[in-house]
């Protein structure tokens, strides 16, 4: 059995680029950026690294990409990963690694981000395409886990 999914909480580097295909498909292509925080083994200072994702939506997930996104905004991604290559003008062959999205859920929206088109008394939620993540419980209490510590 293979598997190929992924699971990315992170904010835009840029608002979405939309186009349409000769199929009449809307696609949607944005940048995320991930980070990961970890305190040195040795001086104990705070790191932090970041990774940046090409992200493609295509269908209704793209006109919610349009439409929602923009720069900065947290989202939650779920999607697979896909390499296209493709021949360059110099005929040389270029390579690209991107995320496909499967389903999206936006970050919490800002009281003064409200529009006023929504209808008085509609609730303030903003559309998704997945069903709700359950929240996930993270114990705060600063114990740092040790990959040998891991069964696996």
């Amino acid at each position: 059995m293979n598997l190929n999914k992924i699971f990315l909480i992170g904010n835009l580097t840029r608002d979405p680029e939309s186009r349409t295909l000769p199929s009449g498909q809307s696609v949607s292509n944005f940048g995320l950026a991930t980070n990961r925080v970890w305190a040195d083994a040795e001086t104990k200072e705070k790191k932090q690294q970041v990774e940046f994702h090409n992200v493609v939506a295509f269908g209704r997930l793209a006109e919610i990409c349009n439409q929602y996104l923009k720069k900065g905004k947290l989202v939650f991604i779920e999607g697979r990963i896909q390499t296209r290559n493709w021949q360059g003008q110099n005929g040389e062959t270029k390579y690209r690694t991107e995320v496909v999205v499967e389903g999206i859920q936006m970050g919490p929206r800002k009281p003064e981000q409200a529009t006023e088109k929504e209808a008085p008394g509609a609730p303030a939620e903003e559309p998704t395409a997945t069903e709700p993540v359950e929240e996930i419980q993270v114990d705060e209490a600063g114990e740092e886990i040790k990959t040998e510590d891991i069964p696996f």
